[in-house]
């Protein structure tokens, strides 16, 4: 029998205008309490859904009164209990979790308990093929082909995502060539407001991908998490969370003629990383709302990660509600929407005087002052204006490498590589484009720079001009909806022309899914060391994630990439030099083709229509024939092939008993890495293409895996035995073991030897030596990946010392039993003298009820040094997953004793 709910006092009915009710909700002005109407609408979100599931065990009245009082409390870090409405998953982080919920089924029946209680017990949606691989460009087949490509590749991945979707109940399987996780979670699968057998509440959404936030844009809170973390979620554990502090960011103004939301967002983000946001949460607000669409929302919300927040937050007002009806939500939905977040005091009427709401900081940004921009060549929140390219870029050329420098000689900076093109003579010099990508969540579900990019590509084809056929231009929109009004508008064939033919509907060049280029173009690049540029309307561009070859990657909007293809160079200022040269032999610029704001307008205006989206929509769960000739066993429990390379049983739960196995401290360990600063999750777990030379090729090879069917890590997530070999695997790994070499090895520090990471750490691990990672700041930023986490686990990591930690990684780092320590201010590896040779013990109590969050621990070393860190177990539930050894193991005990 389920506990009573102590607010059951304030719940109350919703009327319908015609008569009757919508159903019942717990009414936040019921409370009469005078702080709840300060609250951020961020904030109230969190209130809400913790006066709904008070139970007075997983969410007590004191965490309550927590968030009510979030104007004294949230500067003190306080912990909160968080229930989200539902969880999301896309299919490269859905296989590891059904993966993980199988394996917990298996532990059950072992342990003699009904294994069916292993269920979601909240709305999963789970969208597969969320990313696809591009094997085929500038060909009008190359949807299908790519398509046939996938399912040759992944057959037995979403097969077994197949079998997920009948063997767990409360789960929702949108089959591949959907489109992205993210522009199906805004334009169909958002909720906004949930009806729940008469119960309403707000729709809140974590999910398995950083850009999660994205649906933050239309008002929903969400935000990644880690795998590890949703999975807790899908099985009803709260989620603990420290109540954030809020960034109130006022917008003003109206953006320029001809100026994009990827500026916008480029700009922001900048600005926010400035401000110092992470761990908070940013709401919008102010008379700039008016001026943004729901889609130039969504790609600021999109980029949170990039300025580091938990979520870019608009709340919902008219042009919400307007979004909704146009996207194929009835009439019926939305009247109820609205209903209920009026009375709930969670929407925003600009025709209203506004309440004044309460927030930790405050930025502001006039509209008017963004400029056209890019961001690069090495991260996201390196923005650089138009005007400003060429010398940046120059400058680039000369400094030292780091983030903005490629220390290219300056007698080599004009070099030319000529080289033949299929038979046609062709050059590359230093900034030269070989790749140009429209891609991406944060910018393909943005009609107005989507088809803008279009009527770049008209002018340029009017005007003569083309791009050279050695680059490689594609498009890869975040659903069907954009191919429907690309071809309402008759301006896909201009973008056809220019080689950017649609190759599939997912996640491609950003996520490092750019597949091979041309070998004529590789060699000219590695035989005379070009730096060559890719340019793509993505949200990541860290070193070697877009493609090996590519070093120097920017960040744009859709029509920047075209202009860019078209120019076939970074290495160019837009407003004095041409572009090319046009058919009647005149210099062609950036001014005679790029479109005014009037001209898309008008575009959108005339092309994006309701039907479109309920069209699409309507087939989307039909599936494919592919999808729909995949046969799966009818069983609850998974039978385990173990000469699967895809789907893989891991080690979690092997020899678990019911008492956990306590709290540990970590003796004499060795150093496995030495980093610096930026260490991203996309060195700790590379998502894109298995080098031929690496221990996951060698596993691969061994099993009879041909070269050519490798697929891409990101696809091999289900198998731990690849993914563990894939840790450390990134090519452009700095590990300061190995002296200024770059490359995926490491020193065995008891022999000396120079070893690939997954071979050391395998010798260490055989030894019974335990091993340790030092780190500089922000370790593992960029996208929430479990297996940057569950990884370093398999590889025998005890601890990881930072500087500081990315929020979701630090999560997944305790979530595995790894325990994450923090230099003090002012310390690390190299003001300690600590150079990675030593061996390490770290002093923590082997009772859990000796350890606080946050609390300072002692390292010692071999060589008599000594240090103090900061024990990065944030909340008391963190410690108790520390306890039991992880969370998944904490989460079977738990429901073994209910």
């Amino acid at each position: 029998m389920a506990p009573e709910n102590a607010f059951k006092g304030i719940l109350t009915g919703l009327p319908k205008a015609s008569g009757g009710e919508f159903g019942k909700y717990y009414s936040l002005p019921a409370l009469n309490d005078p702080r709840v109407d300060k609250l951020p609408y961020s904030i109230r979100i969190l209130l809400e859904s913790a006066i709904r599931n008070c139970d007075n065990f997983q969410v007590t009245k004191e965490d309550v009164e927590k968030i009510i009082d979030w104007e004294n409390t949230s500067p003190k870090q306080v912990e909160i209990p968080f229930k989200p409405a539902r969880v999301i998953l896309q299919d490269f982080t859905g296989v590891p979790a059904v993966v993980d919920l199988a394996c917990m089924r298996d532990a059950m029946n072992k342990l003699g308990s009904d294994s069916n209680k292993i269920n979601p017990l909240v709305p999963v949606d789970l969208v597969v093929d969320h990313s696809v691989q591009v094997d085929v460009a500038r060909s009008e087949n190359a949807v299908q082909a790519n398509m046939e490509l996938e399912f040759q590749r992944n057959k037995e991945r979403f097969a077994f995502l197949k079998w997920g979707s009948t063997a767990f109940h409360n789960m929702l399987v949108v089959p591949p060539g959907s489109g992205i996780v993210h522009q199906v979670n805004l334009e169909y699968l958002g909720r906004v407001v949930f009806n729940a057998d008469g119960l309403l509440y707000p729709d809140s959404v974590v999910g398995t991908d950083s850009h999660t936030t994205m649906i933050d844009g239309l008002g929903v809170a969400g935000w990644g998490v880690g795998g590890i973390e949703a999975e807790a979620a899908m099985l009803g554990q709260p989620m603990s969370m420290v109540l954030p502090g809020v960034v109130g960011f006022k917008l003003t103004g109206k953006l320029r003629n001809g100026v994009t939301a990827t500026d916008l967002v480029l700009t922001v983000t900048q600005m926010l990383r400035k401000h110092g946001v992470v761990g908070k949460f940013v709401e919008f607000y102010g008379d700039g709302m008016a001026e943004l669409s729901l889609a130039d929302r969504a790609t600021i919300a999109n980029m949170s990660p990039e300025y580091g927040a938990t979520m870019g937050f608009f709340p919902v007002d008219r042009v919400t509600l307007q979004y909704l009806k146009l996207t194929g939500r009835s009439d019926e939905t939305v009247a109820l929407i609205e209903a209920y977040l009026r009375a709930n005091k969670m929407f925003v009427d600009h025709n209203e005087p506004q309440q004044e709401r309460a927030y930790s900081s405050y930025l502001e940004l006039d509209l008017v002052n963004v400029e056209p921009c890019v961001s690069g060549p090495k991260r996201p929140h390196d923005r650089v204006t138009l005007k400003e390219m060429k010398v940046d870029w120059h400058s680039c050329l000369d400094n030292k490498v780091g983030f903005k420098g490629f220390a290219v000689p300056k007698e080599a900076q004009d070099k030319v590589a000529k080289f033949s093109f299929h038979g046609q003579p062709a050059e590359l010099k230093h900034g030269s484009v070989v790749i140009a990508a429209i891609t991406s969540c944060t910018n393909t579900s943005n009609p107005s720079v989507m088809l803008g990019a279009a009527l770049v590509a008209k002018k340029a084809c009017e005007l003569g001009l083309e791009v050279k056929p050695w680059i490689k231009t594609s498009l890869a929109p975040g659903s069907g909806v954009v191919t429907k009004y690309l071809l309402q508008s008759g301006l896909q064939k201009y973008l056809n022309q220019q080689g950017f033919h649609i190759v599939g509907y997912g996640c491609t060049t950003c996520i490092g899914n750019s597949g091979e280029i041309d070998e004529s173009v590789a060699s000219a690049i590695t035989e005379n060391d070009i730096v060559a540029a890719a340019v793509l309307s993505g949200n990541r561009n860290f070193e070697g994630r877009v493609h090996p070859l590519t070093r120097a990657n920017y960040l744009a909007s859709p029509p920047l990439v075209v202009a860019y293809a078209l120019a076939g160079t970074v290495d160019i200022d837009f407003e004095k030099e041409p572009i090319g040269t046009g058919k009647d032999g005149k210099s062609v610029y950036f001014k005679d083709i790029w479109p005014s704001t009037e001209e898309i307008a008008e575009v959108v205006q005339s092309s994006v229509l309701p039907n479109m989206f309920k069209s699409t929509y309507e087939a989307i769960t039909k599936g494919n024939s592919m999808w729909n000739d995949l046969s799966v066993p009818a069983n609850t429990l998974y039978s385990w092939d173990a000469k699967s390379t895809y789907i893989h049983e891991p080690p979690y739960f092997k020899n678990m008993t019911m008492d956990p196995p306590g709290a540990h401290g970590v003796k004499d360990a060795y150093c496995l890495l030495n980093f610096g600063d930026s260490i991203t999750t996309d060195h700790i777990s590379p998502a894109g293409s298995i080098h031929k030379d690496s221990p996951a090729a060698k596993y691969l090879l061994e099993r009879g895996v041909d070269r050519k069917d490798f697929n891409s890590y990101g696809s091999r997530r289900g198998n731990d035995e690849v993914m563990a070999r894939g840790t450390f695997a990134n090519i452009r790994l700095v590990n300061k073991l190995l002296n200024g070499e770059v490359g995926p090895k490491t020193i065995h520090v008891p022999t000396g030897e120079k070893l690939s990471v997954f071979d050391a750490a395998m010798k260490y691990k055989t030894a019974n030596q335990g091993t340790i990672i030092l780190a500089g700041a922000e370790y593992g930023s960029g996208s929430s990946r479990d297996w940057a986490a569950k990884g370093p686990m398999l590889l025998g990591v005890k601890a990881v010392i930072a500087k500081s930690f990315e929020r979701i990684h630090r999560s997944n780092l305790v979530g595995m039993g790894i325990i994450p320590l923090c230099f003090k201010p002012g310390e690390d590896a190299d003001t300690l003298g600590l150079t990675g040779h030593e061996r390490y013990t770290i002093d923590l109590p082997s009772n859990i009820d000796e350890i606080r969050p946050g609390q300072d621990i002692t390292v010692t070393t071999n060589t008599g040094k000594s240090f103090i860190c900061t024990a990065r177990f944030d909340t008391e539930v963190e410690l108790a997953y520390f306890n039991h050894g992880g969370i998944l193991p904490y989460v079977i005990r738990n429901l073994i004793k209910q």
